[in-house]
């Protein structure tokens, strides 16, 4: 009986984030009230708190989903003991642009966060997290690069904290371009020579270096 209660109340989270994603993509997150995606989820506003403390709480929750399938890369390149931190990047950052044009789901999540959430009055919240983990990324990315330079696949006088934020300001630019006008360019079929640009620029550019 516990057993069915729990997956119960996993069905009815889910439920939930399902109608917040659909309701966040056509209206807008700041347009799309706790109650609109109760009625589209069928359930009651109680259920939604007893899942999520605010609509900050549950657009975390949507984007906290969408990390855990790249975290193994992740740290595979944050580690000391990766022999090829360079191609964990690759591999990571290939994957990552073939994911968000492919799978509707990924896609979706990131349209929303892109062009429709606006970070006001409660999205205050969010807008904390969204600059938390962006610093974070920041700092993961440095430390990819470092043992990159390490490994000796890029130059010894890179200066990984300046190319750690160009590269992910280049990520961001291309998702977000890409998101808002799908025909301009091919995102996956050419996923690997964006990221081979990208990566000539770290080993390239006289601008990086310290």
């Amino acid at each position: 009986m516990v057993r069915r209660t729990k997956e119960e109340a996993q069905e009815t989270r889910s439920q939930i984030l399902e109608a917040a994603q659909k309701a966040f993509y056509e209206r807008g997150v700041s347009r799309t009230t706790l109650a609109d995606i109760a009625a589209l989820a069928g359930v009651t506003r109680g259920a939604i708190y007893w899942h999520f403390s605010n609509k900050a709480d549950l657009v975390q929750a949507m984007l906290d989903s969408l990390h855990e399938p790249l975290d193994e890369l992740a740290r595979a390149s944050e580690s000391e003991q990766e022999l090829d931190p360079l191609g964990c990047m690759h591999k990571l950052l290939v994957h990552l642009f073939h994911q968000v044009a492919l799978d509707p789901t990924t896609r979706r999540i990131n349209e929303i966060m892109f062009h429709k959430c606006e970070f006001t009055d409660e999205m205050c919240d969010i807008r904390r997290q969204r600059q938390a983990a962006s610093l974070d990324c920041n700092v993961r990315i440095d430390l990819s690069l470092r043992n990159a330079v390490n490994r000796g696949q890029l130059p010894e006088n890179l200066d990984t904290a300046r190319a750690a934020v160009v590269l992910h300001a280049y990520i961001d630019g291309m998702l977000g371009q890409w998101l808002l006008v799908p025909d301009s360019f091919e995102l996956h079929q050419q996923a690997e020579k964006w990221v081979d640009a990208c990566f000539d620029m770290l080993r390239l550019s006289p601008a990086l270096r310290k």
